[in-house]
């Protein structure tokens, strides 16, 4: 079983993760790369390929722009281009997911690695499983790690209006990706119950399976702190060093290092309830005097430069130190290795006999109380979210309400001076954990799932039962193409028309390598009218309105979108069409033959060339294309969109080599069509529009009209030979 991990956002390398640069590189990137891992040491797992964003960034490291970088034998990393080359915040993302959808399957196909399960995390991969679900004909299934809906919610009652959040964190698109994500996905994967239950207020809930499947640990990294002071334990030099920089970070802030910390570790987030924790410490003097309190917030160099909400929460911490005067009793280190030293941390804090405290005002799981718990560290937690069925099945700490600081200062004092409690809850953590929380068993459920599904069900999954499969099967195996306009090309515009009984079979028996394609100034209705009425085998792709819409099949629910956010560059519509209205002799077509990507004209002055509209338009003609057909109609698309860069589009998002690419047409709208790599057939009843064509050395005119015209076409390429 080859399977496709998609999370789009994180910086993945194989080694060492940079983990805490903001708030989409943390817990979400240590579950995807563990889970990776762990699927890739199952024997019923072949290869495990894990798709994210390509980055070509000084600001972060160079090992992000590699193309492909290799985890182990079993697993590597596929970076995948869109939305250009700088490392982006996660709500940039949203504008080039459909470029990242196509540039995926290209290299999916170009690399021969059809997956036969995905599996995707976080909404804007949701979105992207869900567009090559549909295109490969492969199931999937979805973890969301962070729902869009309740942090809206929480975003409001901060104190930030609908509207600002929509803008800032394109919630609208967020939501929609996340119900169609519902809908579509086989199961979904949540951490614990209450998880699923922040699903609830989504309309598609009913339609989804959910499973809980908690996250497990890396073992070889959180172990308990007991196994470095027995004696004889060598520790290897890198952790040496680690442990001697974490000392040395931590004990420097302290008057009296000796004494046990209290340990925060945690993104410098306002939900976190960082400053919760400091004014129930500053304002606790026994506790003062029982522990010191080390918070790591995140990496920082200088907070006027950091991001708006993060440098709020780093500074209100620095005036809660001078307000409750801790000097010497609160370490806020600068930075931290988060791959080597954070088990440092752990274990250090543990030694100590400290307690790790989190009281994030909300925690929809908290891997840091697993990690914790792995090391032999007693926690206090939140009694919000995923801590609680975590102490509820690990036992190794005590949950508090985040809002009420007494409690928050009794439970850490009571785990803190009472010996016998803190060893038995240390004790219980090492072992629930490394039962409960393992990545293996992790795996083993996962996967026992997904072989269920695969029973069930063929290609798509038994939520898709009746989707196009042979479609699909054909895009992704095909090797040629015949793409052919229909009016005058394919379809004669007499009653006869010679030769299209022997293309209709040749159409109807093609086998998988061979993709059928229409390209047409009709829209797809009026193109589903023409080929039903002649009885026409239906075409694979749908090129319709003249190249600006892309379908696979006659059916509209499948339009390309990659297609559509390619063109829209540059693309004023409005502007555009108050323009072309000022030219005489233009007279704009009929409501049902314009578009959002085309503005038809008819021609009522035989001297309009298609030159004299673009210096109408001025600087405008630049962002546009202009297309005349038989001095009769005027086309204007966006500058990016034609038939014949729609084919190339084709051809290459389904890596079907242009070579092996043949067109066919008959007038000036087809033009574009014989450009580049293709090879071209002109029918015999061909426009004079096209007989600056006729010195092409990839350009055959036939002798025959229409139907009959492109099959002489096809055996003067040997096409129909493969």
């Amino acid at each position: 079983m080859r399977i496709h991990l998609y999370s789009l956002h994180g910086l993945f390398r194989a080694n060492r993760l940079e983990l805490g640069r903001d708030a989409d590189n943390g817990g979400q990137i240590i579950y995807v790369m563990e889970l990776a891992k762990a699927l890739s040491r199952r024997p019923e797992v072949e290869k495990v390929h894990l798709f994210t964003r390509r980055i070509d960034d000084p600001a972060v490291g160079p090992e992000y722009a590699r193309p492909v970088e290799e985890v182990n034998p079993k697993l590597d990393i596929r970076r995948v281009w869109c939305g250009g080359k700088r490392y982006l915040p996660k709500e940039k993302l949203w504008d080039c997911l459909d470029e990242f959808v196509t540039n995926a399957l290209t290299h999916i196909k170009a690399e021969r690695i059809f997956p036969d399960w995905i599996h995707s995390h976080y909404a804007d991969a949701g979105y992207v499983a869900t567009e090559l679900s549909s295109m490969l004909n492969v199931p999937f299934a979805h973890t969301g790690h962070s729902l869009g809906r309740p942090k809206l919610e929480k975003l409001v009652e901060s104190g930030m209006s609908r509207e600002e959040a929509y803008a800032r964190f394109q919630f609208l698109r967020r939501l929609e990706a996340e119900e169609e994500t519902l809908a579509n996905a086989e199961f979904i994967v949540a951490s614990t119950e209450r998880e699923i239950r922040a699903y609830e207020g989504y309309r598609n809930f009913d339609q989804a399976e959910f499973h809980v499947i908690p996250p497990g640990i890396d073992f070889d990294r959180f172990y308990p702190y007991y196994q470095d002071l027995i004696p004889g334990a060598d520790l290897p030099e890198e952790r040496r060093q680690a442990l001697f920089r974490v000392k040395e970070n931590v004990e420097k802030f302290f008057a009296h290092p000796d004494r046990p910390f209290i340990l925060a570790i945690c993104r410098p987030d306002r939900k976190k309830n960082i400053d919760g924790l400091i004014h129930a410490y500053g304002t606790d003097r026994e506790l003062q005097a029982i522990a010191n309190l080390a918070v790591f917030a995140g990496i920082r160099r200088d907070i006027a430069h950091m991001p708006p909400g993060e440098k709020e929460v780093l500074t209100e911490i620095l005036l809660l130190m001078d307000k409750y005067n801790l000097y010497g009793r609160l370490a806020i280190p600068k930075k931290h290795d988060a791959w080597v030293e954070v088990p440092e941390i752990y274990r250090l804090c543990a030694s100590k006999r400290g307690v790790f405290v989190n009281i994030a005002l909300t925690e929809p799981f908290g891997l840091t109380l697993l990690e914790a718990g792995a090391c032999g560290l007693p926690a206090v937690a939140t009694n919000d979210g995923g801590p609680a069925e975590i102490l509820r099945h690990c036992g190794h700490g005590l949950l508090v309400d985040p809002r009420d600081t007494t409690q928050v200062q009794e439970a850490i004092k009571r785990l803190l001076v009472n010996e016998e409690l803190w060893t038995e809850c240390s004790n219980r953590g090492v072992r629930a954990v490394q039962e409960r929380y393992s990545w293996e068993v992790h795996a083993e459920r996962y996967l026992r799932l997904v072989e269920e599904n695969r029973e069930a069900s063929q290609g798509l999954g038994v939520k898709h039962l009746a989707r196009n499969r042979p479609l699909y099967e054909r895009l992704r195996l095909a090797d040629r193409m015949l793409i052919t306009d229909i009016d005058g090309t394919l379809l004669s515009e007499g009653t006869e028309q010679p030769g299209l009984e022997e293309l209709r079979r040749i159409l109807a028996e093609r086998d998988n390598r061979f993709v059928f394609g229409v390209a047409t100034g009709r829209s797809l209705p009026l193109v589903r009218e023409a080929l039903d009425r002649f009885q026409i085998p239906a075409p694979d792709v749908v090129i319709a309105s003249v190249g600006t819409y892309i379908y696979y099949s006659l059916d509209e629910k499948f339009i390309d979108k990659g297609w559509l956010s390619h063109i829209k560059y540059q693309w004023k519509r409005g502007e555009t069409q108050e323009l072309l209205l000022g030219i005489p002799g233009l007279e704009l077509q009929e409501e049902a033959n314009q578009n959002p990507f085309k503005i038809s004209f008819y021609v009522r002055d035989p001297a309009l060339t298609a030159e004299v509209v673009r210096e109408r338009l001025g600087r405008r003609a630049k962002t546009v294309n202009v297309l005349l057909t038989q001095g009769l109609y005027l086309d204007v698309l966006p500058k990016r969109a034609s038939k014949g860069r729609a084919v190339r589009y084709v051809g290459n998002k389904w890596s079907i080599p242009l070579s092996r690419a043949v067109v066919c047409g008959d007038s000036g709208n087809d033009m574009d069509m014989f450009t580049g790599s293709t090879r071209g057939v002109v029918v015999g009843n061909y426009a004079p529009e096209l007989e600056p064509l006729r010195n092409l050395r990839k350009v055959y005119f036939a002798q025959s009209p229409s139907a009959a015209g492109i099959l002489e076409g096809l055996r003067r390429y040997n096409f129909l030979e493969g």
